[in-house]
């Protein structure tokens, strides 16, 4: 039998999840097709997100964007690495589906397939450079936090932290993110991603200094300060956008100044209109 407080964090995660409606005639700001036809392994997606909870991230971030999940690619991809868990092995049926890490407010870590963002405002995060090997590192690192809830404290800790007028007092804000018990088993998306990407020493916005001797020494962030805006902030990851209209795919091709008399050239200088079967030139269009 559910207890009663279990039953109203049930009813208020419920209320703060659920997705505002889309207009029925709104088109979607991003290609998906495109999107799902470049992306790469080890990507950062970046979603703007719809919910009551997404709204508040957006606000605490000053962001448009409220949810990071990392792409796995399918699961071939994953077999043929040697990474693919057990947990998702149901998705060997459908080998070739695109598939997504992510944490989730009521649902904690889970792998689901990228098409259930397909009407979202979405943009890619790549980081520039980094190894295959490093990548698979990335994602097995991912793959231990199956089964993670997700930190609510954490995410309220944050807010208190990032508020222009912060509700605690400047000596105090370093212990905000101290170790609690029980929080071992449980992070938020980006957190998530950064201690991912942490585990191989890739940046993505460290601490840097300048030592005595003029070189430089990077510091690791706090990874309960990573926010999904921090992906598009930092310069170690490219930043690619697939819209819905895209200015590079309006066939400039079709604008170039071609002869529109009908002469075919053998080289520069050597050029002829050449004559039908009946000794005629062809006809104008």
């Amino acid at each position: 039998m559910i207890s009663v407080g279990k039953w109203a964090v049930s009813r208020f995660t419920d209320w703060l999840t659920r997705e505002a409606d889309l207009a029925p005639d709104a088109p979607s700001q991003t290609n998906f097709e495109r999107l799902c036809d470049e992306i790469r392994p080890g990507d950062i997606i970046l979603v703007e997100g719809r919910s009551r909870v997404s709204d508040i991230i957006k606000k605490i971030t000053q962001s448009a964007w409220s949810h990071s999940v990392l792409y796995l690619g399918n699961y071939h991809q994953l077999d043929v690495a040697g990474i693919a868990p057990d947990e998702i092995s149901h998705y060997a049926t459908t080998p070739h589906t695109h598939l997504i890490i992510e944490t989730l407010l009521g649902q904690g870590t889970i792998v689901t397939p990228l098409s259930k963002y397909r009407q979202e405002h979405l943009r890619i995060c790549r980081p520039r450079n980094l190894t295959m090997n490093d990548r698979n590192n990335v994602i097995k690192n991912t793959f231990g936090k199956l089964g993670y809830q997700y930190n609510f404290r954490q995410l309220f800790d944050l807010a208190r932290f990032l508020l222009p007028y912060s509700l605690v007092p400047g000596r105090w804000r370093s212990t905000l993110f101290q170790y609690h018990a029980g929080e071992s088993t449980k992070t938020i998306c980006s957190s998530m991603l950064a201690e991912a990407f942490t585990t191989v020493r890739f940046p993505i916005l460290p601490i840097v200094e300048q030592t005595e001797g003029g070189g430089l020494r990077f510091y690791k962030r706090n990874l309960k300060l990573f926010t999904p805006k921090d992906f598009d902030y930092s310069p170690y990851f490219d930043i690619i956008k697939y819209p819905i209209i895209g200015l590079d795919e309006m066939a400039t091709y079709r604008f170039l100044p071609w002869d529109e008399e009908g002469y075919e050239c053998n080289e520069q200088g050597d050029c002829i209109i050449p004559m039908t079967e009946a000794g005629e030139k062809p006809p104008d269009k």
